[in-house]
């Protein structure tokens, strides 16, 4: 058991690795992470912490089906996370040794978010799936809200720290939002049943059109809208803003969220 679960482990650290890089080596995240507002980055972690004791629990490091167990899991795939940030990050020259100790929590927190996600998410793509998928049916909707609640968390704050998210945004006319919003709101649906990607779902026989695409499509949007906006707001994205550039910059990010959504319900 105890090798079973340092081969769990040492996967989680590959999962971080390969989720987290793409901000692991980006200039933004290290500026962000030094000037980030405390109280948002606290919130930020606060709001991390129930997304991965729910990971932790479908597919963590060990076959668990109680709440402690996944909880010493959750925590294990931030201080994986953690450590790898710290390692690679003092390599590439970005954490200064004179620095104080905030700026190091700061820039090394960033990347608890995509990292931690990554580590958890290493079980179920590159680990045994059994048990995993059934406590997904278990889950029922709720497992197919929370999953894609993680997928658009996870996918969104990858992309959030860019600069390019607001630059799109002002470029883009009112008409060109709503065409946006409609857009990724037909790609999650088609996504998920319509492409043929492997884990692709079958609409319900005794279920209409209407209400497949209103109860997870339109509902997983929301549910990703919403998490752009936390996210925004935890990144400083809409400080300054008037409410119509708020909307276009929530819509640009809304994009990835709303993929990340739709692909968590195909491979999770």
């Amino acid at each position: 058991m105890n090798r079973d679960y340092a081969t769990g482990v040492a996967r989680a650290f590959g999962g971080a690795l390969l989720f987290s890089l793409p901000i692991l080596m980006t200039m933004e995240t290290w500026s962000l992470g030094f000037a980030m507002d405390r109280f948002r980055l606290i919130a930020l972690m606060l709001a991390l912490l129930p997304v991965l004791v729910g990971l932790a629990y479908y597919s963590g490091f060990e076959d668990t089906t109680l709440l402690a167990d996944a909880v010493l899991d959750a925590f294990v795939a931030i201080t994986v996370t953690t450590a790898m940030a710290a390692a690679l990050l003092s390599i590439f020259g970005v954490l200064d040794r004179n620095a104080d100790a905030n700026e190091w929590i700061g820039k090394i927190a960033v990347q608890a978010v995509p990292g931690s996600i990554g580590a958890l998410l290493a079980q179920s793509q590159f680990g045994v799936r059994g048990e995993e998928q059934r406590k997904r049916r278990e889950g029922g909707d709720f497992g197919e809200y929370f999953f894609m609640c993680a997928g658009a968390l996870f996918l969104a704050a990858n992309i959030a720290p860019t600069e390019e998210v607001v630059v799109i945004a002002h470029k883009m006319s009112p008409w060109q939002t709503l065409l946006l919003a409609l857009l990724s709101l037909g790609i999650m649906h088609l996504f998920v049943y319509a492409a043929g990607f492997r884990g692709q779902h079958e609409r319900p026989q005794d279920r209409t059109f209407a209400h497949v695409f209103a109860k997870f499509s339109l509902n997983g949007y929301l549910l990703a809208a919403l998490i752009s906006v936390f996210i925004c707001w935890a990144f400083g994205r809409l400080d300054g803003m008037s409410i119509e550039e708020s909307v276009q910059t929530v819509v640009v990010l809304g994009l990835p969220a709303a993929i990340g959504a739709a692909s968590a319900r195909l491979v999770l």
